[in-house]
């Protein structure tokens, strides 16, 4: 029996996972969670199926030590390539959920028959996995998909918010695979820190769909529907990383407002 005190796990192969971290501990401030970036290995968007699947475990192997009662993959590259993996592994031990499906079921009821645009890293996009989420609905929406790479290691390095940013981000998007669409799913945890940007690009004409967001309301209904909503006391908080960086954890300012400590965890002794 899973105790509703007990944590909730978030994994990601670095950075972007905080995104998700963060909008979960604004609306489930109560809920204690541990978050793992696997910094070792980042960014998971241009390694192999195999490679993907065999960190996940080993993660999943450390949040279930940590005694969580969900584990929530925050990164859409292992979501697509490792979740059913983790699901099995993981068994009675735990819960687990992608970033993927809640988006799927966000589109399913809002944009019907319409044009939707996608971006994420080449293991997101070649793994074609929102593309077969979403021709299931059978709701008529037409998904354009790009691979954008040198996004999530441009935004782990801390080049987010300059020029250069800003020139890799307008080539991507003026791509055109992504004519004509009516909203844009933001198909990797890390591009929540670009939305800005890309919300200016599209000048208020497309709807930019925030997994972060979208991802921690699911998690609540998640989480109330298996009676697994923790509603006592305030939430601790806990940031392991499978390489430690200074870089990295200056960058955990940014989206809890102090810096927070992180602490080692090699995966691989």
């Amino acid at each position: 029996m899973l105790n509703s005190s007990a944590p909730i796990g978030i994994f990601d192969s670095g950075i972007g996972g905080m995104t998700v971290a963060s909008a979960v501990t604004r609306l489930l401030g109560q809920e204690n969670t541990i978050y793992f970036g696997d910094t070792a290995h980042l960014p998971y968007g241009d390694k192999s199926t195999a490679a993907i699947q065999a960190y996940s475990i080993k993660i999943c192997n450390m949040l279930i030590q940590q005694n969580c009662k969900l584990i929530l993959i925050a990164c859409n590259s292992a979501s697509a390539a490792a979740y059913e993996l983790v699901k099995e592994y993981v068994g009675s031990k735990a819960k687990v959920m992608n970033v993927i499906d809640p988006i799927v079921d966000y589109i399913k009821e809002h944009y019907e028959g319409k044009t939707i645009g996608l971006i994420g890293t080449k293991q997101t996009v070649l793994s074609n996995v929102y593309k077969k989420k979403v021709d299931a609905l059978d709701k008529g929406i037409n998904l354009k998909s790009l691979a954008t790479p040198l996004l999530a290691p441009m935004i782990e390095e801390g080049f987010f918010d300059n020029n250069i940013s800003e020139s890799i981000i307008t080539s991507y998007l003026s791509d055109s695979v992504l004519t004509g669409i009516e909203a844009l799913i933001l198909g990797c945890t890390h591009y929540p820190l670009i939305k800005n940007q890309i919300q200016t690009f599209y000048e208020g004409k497309v709807e930019i769909l925030d997994s972060s967001e979208i991802v921690a309301r699911s998690l609540k209904g998640f989480l109330e529907q298996h009676y697994l909503l923790n509603e006592k006391g305030e939430g601790r908080r806990q940031f392991f990383v499978s390489d430690y960086t200074q870089s990295f954890e200056q960058s955990t300012e940014i989206f809890f407002g102090k810096q927070i400590q992180l602490e080692h965890y090699p995966l691989w002794e």
